[in-house]
């Protein structure tokens, strides 16, 4: 069975296809040849997941799937969700965003915040979400210079790290896109959920 994962990423499809078995063969964009910016216009992470594999299920024809995350803040009401990327205009400058988000909770002493990853699996037209979510709080300054995005201010649950001082491995052990991904490939297998340390991605 052939599944088009929605990334150009070699690293992250080879991880994936690492998950499966010899059932499965996982293609990327460039695989298909697709060059096209998938859409994402959706208000919710679920709607842009989707928006994403039902636009490569129809324009391509492979079954497929997609993932968004966005980091939620209890206190800003659920910011920046899905707008995270793009939180401090259209250039996606992480820094930036970064930047945003402390100075709206320089004020705020509640800082209780979540990872969350939602993956769009779409077989034969019908469509599974998966969810992963990672509990934690926002940090008062940056820390740390792994990881991407927002990993410099966010600690997760039950560390003293921020995810961008956690080694990648504990990481992606206790990930938002780790336990989403880790759900799909159980479901894919028709296994019990895959133990977490058994993902690298």
């Amino acid at each position: 069975m052939e599944l088009v994962f929605a990334t150009n990423n070699r690293h992250k499809l080879a991880e994936i296809a690492g998950m499966l078995d010899s059932r499965f063969r996982v293609l990327g964009l460039a695989d298909i040849g697709c060059t096209e910016e998938l859409p994402e216009e959706g208000e919710t992470l679920e709607a842009n997941a989707s928006q994403k594999a039902f636009h490569l299920f129809h324009r391509y024809g492979y079954d497929c799937f997609a993932d968004d995350t966005g980091l939620e803040v209890e206190a800003l009401g659920g910011e920046p969700g899905v707008y995270s990327a793009r939180y401090a205009g259209p250039g996606k400058d992480s820094g930036e965003n970064m930047a945003l988000l402390l100075q709206k909770m320089a004020e705020i002493n509640n800082r209780r915040a979540r990872f969350r990853t939602v993956i769009s699996l779409v077989r034969g037209g019908e469509e599974l979400l998966f969810e992963g979510i990672a509990e934690g709080e926002i940090l008062t300054s940056g820390r740390g210079s792994g990881g991407f995005g927002y990993d410099p201010v966010f600690r997760p649950a039950g560390y003293d790290l921020s995810f961008a001082e956690l080694p990648a491995a504990e990481k992606n052990r206790i990930s938002h896109r780790g336990k989403a991904f880790r759900k799909m490939v159980a479901y894919l297998l028709g296994e019990p959920e895959i133990p977490a340390d058994t993902i690298t991605m």
